[in-house]
């Protein structure tokens, strides 16, 4: 590959490192057990602890941080529930072991009438509740748990056009930042996915992507555009990380070999904010109504839907456990809204005048 100058746009051809290894190809492993990590870097923006790390006020919450390592495996899953426990401690200020069921009612009431919790997370600290309260302190089955009632609203995603997608990366000038949200569009990855991967996740001459231990704490793999792959491996070639593709950039100096020499050096990946905040801008600016990096991969879905792609290939490429998932997708497609249209159009004019 052809060394070519860095220009203010971010291009990220420039190859300052020099080694026996200068391809992701020369990087590329056959998929197995990813090879253990190397000390001092993580591959996930946020790395949560398990629960029972933490320093509990009462006894009660270190009892229900066991309880929830012996039934989750993901530390994720733990920490969102022990979370929801200790949001309980907080606001009614005491042992939750030593709530009554009016205490719990009026917190659940806050939340919903005051606070407006969406339905999700209503649903949530509820599972919490019976968790801590049912399964492990034994309590009777109160009332509670069963008058509380949540409804997802019917919001339909946000999906941008083809057009508008083009327009949006366009205006992202740094390509160390383009290149990922275009690989979040072209693969429908979600923004998790895209910054944790690794040089041992990608098969480019096979034209795959490994997804590890994605929502669920299920893999998967999807196609590989030849395009992207050629892109990654420019974009991999400017810092040459020892295991990440999209290392964090950093403060300091934008010259090439200061940029690429932080990011060979990183010790996690891109935050989100980064990618998160330049697409707000680059919104704005282009009076796209609203929209965020997972819109993008909401457009992936939508435009393979409306290209003729079958719905439960499209469940397999996003990782959705049930399809009704996916099928949220029929309603936003240009070409089902036309394909209507036209039929509706025929019954209308077959009625008498």
């Amino acid at each position: 590959m052809k060394n070519t100058k860095h220009s203010s746009t971010g291009n990220l051809n420039h190859q300052p490192h020099s080694g026996p290894q200068t391809s992701l190809e020369a990087q590329e492993s056959k998929w197995g057990p990813r090879p253990p990590t190397p000390p001092g870097i993580r591959t996930a923006a946020r790395e949560y602890a398990n629960p029972v790390e933490y320093d509990h006020p009462y006894e009660s919450m270190d009892r229900f941080a066991d309880f929830l390592a012996l039934r989750y495996d993901a530390n994720r899953t733990r920490h969102s529930y022990y979370r929801q426990l200790r949001l309980i401690h907080q606001h009614l200020a005491c042992d939750p072991a030593t709530l009554t069921e009016a205490q719990l009612r009026d917190y659940f009431l806050f939340v919903k009438l005051q606070k407006h919790w969406k339905p999700k997370s209503i649903r949530q600290a509820l599972a919490a509740a019976k968790m801590f309260f049912v399964d492990l302190l034994s309590q009777p089955h109160w009332p509670v748990f069963s008058q509380i009632r949540t409804k997802d609203h019917d919001t339909l995603p946000a999906v941008l056009t083809r057009q508008q997608v083009r327009a949006l990366l366009a205006q992202v000038r740094l390509r160390r930042y383009r290149t990922p949200l275009k690989l979040i569009y072209c693969c429908g990855l979600r923004l998790s996915e895209c910054l944790g991967l690794t040089i041992h996740d990608i098969a480019g001459k096979e034209n795959k992507l490994l997804i590890r231990q994605s929502k669920g704490n299920k893999d998967r793999v999807v196609p590989l555009p030849t395009p992207m792959y050629d892109e990654l491996r420019r974009y991999w070639a400017f810092h040459r990380h020892p295991l990440l593709i999209f290392p964090n950039v950093g403060r300091g100096d934008h010259d090439p070999k200061s940029l690429a020499q932080r990011m060979h050096q990183a010790t996690c990946p891109m935050p989100h904010s980064s990618l998160q905040r330049l697409l707000i801008i680059a919104r704005k600016h282009l009076n796209v109504p609203a929209a965020s990096v997972h819109s993008l991969r909401h457009s992936f879905a939508t435009h393979l839907l409306e290209a003729g792609a079958h719905l439960h290939t499209i469940q397999k490429l996003l990782g959705h456990k049930q399809i009704t998932t996916t099928m949220i997708y029929l309603h936003l497609t240009h070409q089902s809204a036309r394909e209507a249209l036209r039929l509706m159009d025929e019954l209308c004019r077959s009625l008498p005048r």
